[in-house]
């Protein structure tokens, strides 16, 4: 255990005012080993936390700062809930004073600087420090994570996606025809962030549901990224998102075709020892409907296994809240591993029905 953790961890929030921000402070204002620090808003600079969020009344008693008046060097590690672009202008700053970085946007995400630039549209600020940073999916890259100064958080559909999938083509394995996979994925209004958006809009969302980015979606490159690495080579999916009228949760389905030499395999049996050991991947038995309810503000994600029919044809069921596991709350369980802690501390809250 560093000395850090023995002090409890100094945490500093850039970018505080927006749903994986309130989703961090919610979770680190519980956590046992977590002293809140900062919180910056150039906008909100001077306001109380809690005035803005009156659920964290009486628990969290930070003003927003500025960045340059917040206390972000004294820090441990900053998180990075803010858009894209931020944390690497602000990356190497940091970590000149020891400070470790978590960034819940795409800065860290994409090694590939091409790729960050065509989909982002502004060129990588720090092309050293991304590659040497770890993509923060701890149920993949977990002694990497312990090791890492700088996390990029994954978004919230490649979560779904890539360890939905990992079972069947990490390490290089042939169960599926992995060249033509089907990501078929909603998510709640949240996922879009708190802003003012038309698409978003109680009269737009409600009593509606669409899909969208059909041409292209940011998280498509980061998803193929992962899944050709786990596979050894290339992956091919085709991605589809959608916006469902709730706040909160996730759904993936995803489909992929047997290969022939692979009809005998028991599916069920090989999801259940992969995430055998994981303490937020919850395997439901065989035959199991998953529901974005039983994940709902919690850091679990379900996943169900079907073969309709016994035939050739897989079908994986994914669920996940978008702002816990999808966000805010893999944040924190990459911050546990960095810091020695046990992985599932501050993080352990069942889902919230009905």
């Amino acid at each position: 255990m560093t000395a850090a953790v023995a002090s409890r961890i100094k945490v500093g929030i850039v970018g505080g005012t927006g749903y994986t921000g309130v989703e961090l402070l919610r979770l680190l204002s519980e956590h046992p080993q977590v002293e809140l620090t900062a919180i910056t808003s150039r906008k909100e600079d001077g306001m109380p936390v809690a005035d803005m969020f009156p659920n964290l009344r009486g628990r969290v008693a930070l003003r927003f700062q500025t960045p340059d008046a917040a206390a972000l060097h004294d820090c441990d590690v900053v998180f990075f809930a803010t858009p894209h672009g931020v944390a690497m202008s602000q990356a190497e700053e940091l970590l000149g004073h020891g400070v470790r970085i978590i960034d819940l946007a795409a800065d860290f995400r994409l090694q590939d600087t091409r790729v960050f630039q065509d989909w982002y549209k502004m060129p990588h600020a720090c092309p050293a420090i991304l590659a040497q940073s770890v993509y923060g999916l701890v149920e993949l890259n977990r002694a990497k994570i312990a090791q890492a100064k700088v996390i990029g958080n994954p978004g919230c559909y490649p979560t779904t996606v890539i360890l939905g999938l990992a079972p069947l083509i990490e390490g290089g394995k042939r169960l599926v025809d992995a060249s033509h996979i089907i990501a078929d994925c909603k998510s709640g209004t949240s996922g879009a962030g708190r802003k003012a958006e038309v698409s978003t809009l109680y009269s737009e969302a409600g009593d509606n549901f669409k899909a969208y980015a059909v041409k292209g979606h940011r998280h498509h490159p980061e998803i193929t990224e992962q899944l050709n690495i786990l596979a050894g080579g290339p992956v091919g999916v085709t991605f589809v998102p959608h916006l469902v009228p709730m706040v909160r949760g996730m759904f993936s389905t995803l489909y992929a075709r047997i290969l022939p030499e692979a009809l005998d395999t028991d599916f069920q049996a090989l999801f259940e020892q992969r995430y055998a050991n994981e303490a937020f991947v919850d395997v439901m038995p065989a035959g199991s409907l998953p529901e974005t309810r039983s994940v709902r503000a919690s850091n679990y994600l379900r996943i169900a296994v079907h073969r309709p029919e016994g035939g050739d044809q897989l079908v994986i069921l994914v669920t996940q809240d978008n702002l816990v596991k999808g966000a805010s709350g893999q944040a924190v369980q990459n911050m546990n591993l960095m810091f020695g802690l046990p992985e599932d501390m501050g993080l352990t809250h069942l889902a919230v029905l009905p």
